[in-house]
């Protein structure tokens, strides 16, 4: 079945965070939107839906009531330290990069507050570093999570795009997968694609690609925000560096399967100039969902510095890689090991201080609003509820009495047999007895001892130095760790305005990019690494710059 052609003034490819903001940015100045998406509507929001929520501020009110001094010089030191920009192309995301820097300094925060999203008054440290000044990391604590997780970000903006589609300004086509970009001279007029079978599938479960028709949208103005490629794990091999190392030979998911890649080769041949496909983030602490939602679904353990880390074979990893320090230079060390999979140890009083799940779904006490419940699970005893739940029934935890134990069930998993058992207990018994000091050689040991000068971490997020083996710590417990698919950093080049660029560097009439498409902005605003609470972020930023310029171009 063919569907009459449409005709409308701004359209979005993609329903995600940047889709809605850029969607309600045009609606907002005049203009009719259609919004495109090949997902049913229990999607709408996309991955941001499923996100920690969290929000990179600079000097926020937070930061400053928990004694944290941050500013704009700072937090570029740090942004430019990570990014490690070092290409031609990364012109444009230099400007992007400085642009957000900006708006996550000034207006960034106070656009949320009017829009009703709240924050959570504990200010995490993600990305700690543990190099010197100009390297990466963020020197100073700057992960805001949202008062809702990712629903609460996501939900202003939900809701000023149905009000829009209710008053008759905006119109919703879920099923709809877009295949090709139309251009007419050079510039791109609207898309055309195939129309899927209806779907009642739950948010986040794989839908069919059954095509039951098709279908023609015109538009002065098309935006793509489509999103990454971490659902389909073949293109994440394809475009792997080799600065990582061998691509894994088994991952598990972070993002659900529409997260496939599918609309890149369409922006190409409109022209579009993809930058920086090799640089993509995907987390190391990865662990199997017990409840999984799509397929190969993998969680994100967020963890505190105080864990022993472990690779395949029993061997500690180098300084600074302790968790929660840095992602990617523990992905490319883990890559030369040999093995897809390494290890935390830790003991039970670490367990119930330290580790947090990422996603909504995974934080019902943040996602709920209910105080009642945060603080049941974040200052009372024993492990929050979904950690308990993974411990209980996750693939990969094992918890034991003794260390003989634990290192026969870490054993006993798949993989395990490359534990070297005797490494295993010559690392924590040397980690044990460097803590009876106040002081130590052991950098991790003194990192922990450092981040708990910090009131946050040592309110909610570290915990007290302590012996791993010691009984009245107990239980011990060794969780395997995963590669886990997450985002990709390059994306469509773009100018400040969100324009879409040629290879030559020219724009292309009537077509913008926002969000993971875009790199976040520019095609690459984090360079090679990202300081986190940073995707969410670049998909609000280039959500925002895109919408407005493809309404005010009309």
């Amino acid at each position: 079945m063919t569907h009459a052609p449409r005709t409308t003034d701004v359209l979005v490819i993609g329903w995600g965070l940047a889709g809605l903001v850029a969607a309600g940015e045009a609606v907002a100045a005049g203009k009719r939107v259609v919004i495109v998406d090949q997902e049913p509507r229990s999607n709408l929001g996309g991955q941001a839906w499923w996100s920690f929520g969290g929000l990179f501020f600079i000097d926020s009110p937070e930061q400053r009531r928990l004694g944290i001094k941050d500013s704009f010089e700072l937090a570029r030191q740090d942004w430019f330290g990570n990014a490690g920009f070092d290409r031609p192309e990364d012109s444009w995301p230099k400007q992007w990069a400085d642009a957000y820097l900006h708006f996550a300094h000034h207006e960034k925060r106070a656009w949320l507050r009017e829009k009703g999203v709240g924050f959570f008054p504990v200010v995490g440290w993600a990305e700690r570093g543990g190099y010197t000044a100009l390297g990466p990391g963020n020197s100073v604590p700057r992960f805001h999570i949202t008062w809702g997780t990712g629903p609460g970000i996501v939900a202003p903006f939900q809701a000023a795009v149905e009000q829009a589609e209710a008053d008759g300004r905006l119109t919703i086509l879920p099923r709809h997968k877009v295949t090709a970009l139309k251009t007419t001279d050079g510039t791109v007029v609207g898309a055309a694609g195939d129309i899927l079978s209806p779907s009642g599938a739950g948010r986040g479960i794989a839908s069919s690609r059954e095509v039951v028709g098709s279908f023609e949208i015109s538009a002065g103005a098309t935006i793509v925000s489509s999103g990454g490629i971490g659902g389909n794990h073949d293109l994440v091999r394809r475009q792997w560096p080799a600065r990582l190392g061998t691509p894994p030979g088994t991952m598990i998911t972070g993002v659900p399967a529409y997260v496939d890649g599918s609309m890149q080769p369409v922006a190409d041949a409109a022209g579009a100039h993809h930058i920086n496909g090799d640089r993509m983030w995907h987390y190391v602490e990865g662990i199997q969902n017990w409840n999984p939602v799509w397929p190969g679904h993998g969680i994100r353990i967020l963890p505190g510095p105080s864990s022993v880390w472990l690779d395949a074979t029993g061997t500690r990893l180098p300084v600074p890689l302790f968790p929660g320090f840095d992602t990617l230079g523990t992905l490319a060390h883990l890559r030369t090991t040999g093995y897809d999979h390494s290890w935390f140890v830790l003991s039970q009083k670490i367990i119930e201080k330290e580790f947090t799940l990422s996603g909504s779904e995974q934080n019902p006490d943040l996602t709920g609003r209910d105080v009642q419940l945060l603080l049941k699970s974040r200052l009372g005893k024993g492990a929050a509820g979904p950690v308990q739940a993974f411990m209980d029934h996750g693939a990969d935890f094992v918890v034991r009495d003794d260390l003989d134990a634990l290192i026969a069930g870490m054993r006993a998993l798949p993989g395990g047999e490359a534990l070297d058992a005797e490494r295993v207990r010559l690392e924590i018994e040397a980690r044990d007895r460097e803590i009876d000091n106040e002081f130590t050689k052991d950098a991790q040991i003194a990192m922990l001892r450092s981040a708990r000068s910090y009131r946050g971490d040592k309110l909610i997020r570290t915990a007290t130095p302590h012996r791993i083996l010691d009984p009245s710590s107990g239980p011990l417990i060794a969780v395997k760790l995963h590669v886990l698919t997450r985002k990709s950093l390059g994306g469509i080049e773009t100018d400040l305005s969100g324009r879409a660029l040629r290879a030559g560097g020219e724009p292309i009439p009537g077509l913008y990019a926002a969000g993971e498409a875009s790199g976040f902005g520019g095609g690459g605003v984090h360079g090679y690494r990202a300081l986190e609470g940073t995707f969410v972020g670049g998909c609000l930023f280039s959500g925002r710059v895109a919408g407005r310029a493809a309404a005010a171009a009309l």
